[in-house]
């Protein structure tokens, strides 16, 4: 799931879930896109191809976004969590949960975040409210 620093974009998937009523508790690969674009550009000068797992390494659940976004963002945010069984009743389409193998990436970019310290560094230190 790719995330931005912009938190006043409605697609931004943050501001997504901080508007849901209720979230699944459940970790992901996510890609933070102002630290993982300019690696893609990096990737093209030094012609690397084949296949990548686009993301930070490691993963992370909603609530644990939720949580920085309390800290950093809104001190009052509060949310509730629901089950897979319960989403499945009120959503569309079905949704996927993984966690991606960023072995290759984060050998090839040594430097690169896990998602939560690039989640902190790029989005939520930012926008953090004072």
């Amino acid at each position: 799931m790719p995330i931005s620093s912009d938190l006043s974009n409605p697609r931004n998937f943050i501001t997504k879930i901080s508007r849901y009523n209720k979230v699944v508790n459940i970790p992901n690969s996510m890609t933070v896109l102002d630290e993982l674009l300019p690696i893609s550009i990096e990737m093209a000068k030094r012609n690397l191809s084949g296949i990548w797992n686009f993301t930070n390494p490691g993963a992370v659940s909603h609530n644990q976004i939720l949580e920085m976004y309390r800290d950093y963002i809104d001190p009052s945010f509060k949310w509730q969590n629901f089950t897979l069984e319960e989403q499945a009743k009120v959503i569309v389409a079905a949704r996927s949960n993984n966690e991606m193998d960023g072995t290759k990436l984060k050998k090839e970019f040594p430097e690169l975040l896990s998602i939560k310290e690039s989640l902190i560094k790029y989005v939520f230190e930012p926008n953090k409210k004072k």
